[in-house]
């Protein structure tokens, strides 16, 4: 009995002398002996399949806001986590430049639900992420109506989609803006909640939304409310460029940068060391690793909902944030004091051992020097914000 040499074609290559040679062995060996060589050989093939572990599924988030200042940081985050992060973001405040490389769907929340509803019906994510919102308080005053009908319609339109796709883990993002003016300080998160602003409200609206949804439906959600935001990437690459720039670090840089003549510091007879408003500043890169324990907290066990304070625990004067400017960039820009703002407080500071103890995050990189440094690097070299090339700051 011979072998037919075609029936091996799929074994062997063909003119390979080990393999013709194996082969004139089975022939001459006889047929069973072949079968029985045959089924050894899969039989080792396929072994080693079984032996590798199946990765697991990798999990998709869907970011709102994804291409704003603390979201660009966030979804880097989420990937180095080992997260698919899905970018939906209007580009109103974002920019296209931040998540080159991610999934990006633009899209406005309050006008785009269809879009919104095929984005979760499609891309089927494990949780949202939720920054998209307008964010300055003093606007907030002004314009009420725009804050209100933005921050609340997108909201309940998200909502109301995350519900009708079984999507059940949120994570908020609120702002240390839900306390106003506080009674004591550092401020934990069950003291007295009363916002000086819209914006603010909008925020305690939100975390009083998704308190309800929490007993009526399950739904599982974790607030984080912000301090102070600030830093930039330490490579340079990611930074902070709003369309209209009301932030301290920002602002004291450009006077650094030449771009504007002075830096004013409102009031210097606060009650504080200094003279100077105090603040607890939390760097982005932080701020986005706090995002990322909270969505995994969210997964390991449904505890309805909570709120955290994302901050240091201790604070910097404006006097400390204007002398390490000056000391890092190595500029001595005029920086005159001015009289105090109306609503300001003389010190806001988080109480954070909730957030230490719960989800075991704390603060790494949020000293002033790691800050400003950082700060200062992005915005040297990105002295126009991200569209440098268009001379467009934005």
């Amino acid at each position: 009995m011979t072998v037919k040499r075609t029936g091996t074609v799929f074994l062997f290559p063909k003119g390979g002398k080990l393999f013709s040679w194996l082969i004139s062995a089975l022939e001459k060996i006889g047929k069973p002996f072949y079968w029985i060589f045959l089924g050894f050989f899969c039989f080792i093939a396929w072994i080693p399949r079984q032996l590798i572990k199946r990765k697991p599924k990798v999990k998709k988030i869907l970011v709102t806001g994804g291409a704003g200042y603390i979201g660009s940081f966030t979804i880097k985050a989420l990937k180095e986590a080992g997260f698919e992060p899905i970018i939906f973001d209007s580009l109103e405040a974002g920019h296209k430049e931040t998540v080159k490389g991610y999934k990006l769907y633009i899209g406005n929340l309050q006008k785009d639900k269809f879009l919104l509803e095929k984005i979760l019906r499609e891309e089927k994510p494990a949780g949202v992420i939720h920054f998209a919102s307008y964010t300055e308080a003093g606007e907030s005053v002004e314009k009420p109506q725009k804050y209100f009908i933005n921050n609340i319609i997108s909201f309940l339109n998200l909502l109301q989609a995350m519900m009708k796709y079984q999507i059940f883990n949120l994570v908020f993002s609120s702002s240390a803006a839900v306390y106003g003016e506080p009674k004591k300080v550092p401020i934990g998160e069950e003291d007295f909640k009363s916002p000086i602003n819209p914006y603010g409200e909008t925020k305690i609206m939100i975390e009083k939304i998704l308190q309800y949804y929490d007993k009526a439906y399950g739904f599982n959600s974790i607030a984080l409310r912000y301090f102070n935001a600030c830093g930039a990437a330490l490579d340079g690459f990611l930074g902070e460029a709003h369309p209209h720039e009301t932030h301290i670090i920002p602002l004291a840089i450009q006077a650094a940068l030449g771009q504007r003549k002075e830096f004013r510091i409102y009031g210097n007879d606060y009650p504080t060391p200094d003279g100077s408003c105090i603040r607890d500043y939390i760097h982005v890169i932080d701020l986005a690793q706090a995002h990322i324990v909270a969505l995994k907290s969210l997964f390991a066990k449904k505890a309805g909902f909570r709120a955290y304070n994302v901050g240091t625990g201790k604070g910097y004067s404006n006097i400390d944030i204007v002398k390490m400017i000056k000391k890092v960039s190595g500029v001595d820009f005029p920086s005159p004091f001015g009289p105090k703002r109306e609503g300001d407080p003389a010190r806001l500071i988080a109480k954070v051992d909730k957030i230490k103890k719960e989800l075991g995050w704390q603060a790494k990189y949020s000293d002033l020097k790691t800050i400003i440094k950082s700060a200062w690097k992005w915005h040297q070299s990105h002295p126009q914000g991200y569209n440098i090339s268009q001379g467009r700051k934005k």
